[in-house]
């Protein structure tokens, strides 16, 4: 939960949303982290069933947050996304 609010409160700043944006967003936010934690809590699913879904429900909010970006924030957010990718795959200890 932690990393979720700083990874939203650094994709707010990087793209500098406006207000309207930043409803929307947290809106989106909501909305996929609760289909995210059911997700999670759906002890039925294998968990590469589970990766599958959390990909595509991944896709499906980008695309939803794409639609109210600038081109130039959609940009910023796609460098954001890889930069976190990069950061991820680091060892923790370095």
């Amino acid at each position: 939960k932690q990393e979720r609010t700083e990874w939203e409160k650094k994709v707010k700043n990087e793209l500098k949303l406006t207000t309207d944006q930043t409803t929307k967003y947290d809106a989106l936010n909501t909305e996929y982290d609760t289909k995210m934690d059911a997700l999670a809590q759906d002890a039925s699913l294998s968990m590469d069933v589970q990766k599958e879904k959390k990909m595509a429900l991944k896709k499906e909010k980008e695309g939803k947050l794409f639609e109210f970006l600038t081109p130039e924030q959609q940009e910023k957010y796609k460098t954001l996304v890889e930069q976190k990718k990069k950061d991820m795959k680091k060892p923790s200890n370095q």
